[in-house]
């Protein structure tokens, strides 16, 4: 083999070294941004919000979780939506999980199906238009359900384990109090996000919470995180391990 050979030769095999340590290192970069998030190792607790969007507060409560890296549960109202439109698409876009909770916040139970579907398959018809998916829970107003909400729903139902009654009294301590006292590992904690006091207790709550060692998440990353699959008409409490 001539001397020029073989110096062609090491030119070769250099650029095929250089060539596959690119490749692998796209390939590192990659996976890095397509693995999905794992929840860390340690208690974690659903926030979740009824009766929004109000534009004031529910603004008001998303700069605060975002300050705070927080994802949180909305199950909205229909009629609300079209008003408050860029805040339910700031919502989905910042990662926070969207609910139905009917159009005018109407007890569903005894309902036919036709005025069922005024209320659920309605405000599902606005989400979908407005942020291009359709998985959306269900939540029906004052927790009431039957074996026709079950039959009819099309989704999870999800309904809670920590109610402060926040709308009653609006009393900041008490319910700050109450929630943080209550939590448990697997929870599901109910608040309104129409109300400027339950706003001001939802942060306290997150400060108080994650102080205590708690990861705030979603309702569908709270169930996979357990293991437990959310299934199409079935009522789910909480996610306890």
């Amino acid at each position: 083999m001539s001397q020029l050979q073989k110096r062609w030769m090491v030119v070769i095999l250099a650029v095929s070294i250089v060539c596959l340590t690119f490749s692998l290192g796209v390939r590192q970069s990659v996976l890095s941004v397509d693995a999905p998030t794992q929840l860390p190792q340690q208690k974690l607790i659903a926030l979740t919000f009824d009766d929004g969007p109000r534009r004031s507060t529910t603004t008001r409560l998303l700069d605060g979780l975002a300050e705070r890296g927080v994802k949180a549960t909305f199950f909205l109202i229909g009629r609300q939506i079209a008003d408050n439109a860029d805040v339910v698409e700031r919502m989905d876009r910042e990662g926070h999980q969207i609910g139905i909770h009917t159009f005018d916040h109407v007890q569903l139970t005894d309902l036919n199906q036709t005025d069922f579907d005024a209320q659920v398959e309605s405000t599902r018809t606005l989400l979908k238009d407005l942020l291009g998916h359709n998985d959306f829970l269900l939540r029906p107003p004052y927790g009431k359900w039957d074996e026709g909400v079950k039959k009819r729903a099309g989704c999870p139902i999800i309904l809670w384990s920590i109610d402060p009654e926040d709308w009653d009294d609006k009393n900041t301590d008490r319910v700050v109090n109450m929630v943080v006292n209550q939590a448990r590992d697997g929870g599901i904690i109910l608040l309104h996000d129409i109300y400027p006091e339950s706003v001001d207790a939802a942060l306290q709550i997150v400060d108080k919470l994650h102080a205590q060692g708690y990861y705030f998440c979603t309702i569908d990353q709270l169930f996979a995180a357990r293991g437990l699959s959310l299934d199409p008409g079935e009522v789910y409490w909480n996610a306890y391990p």
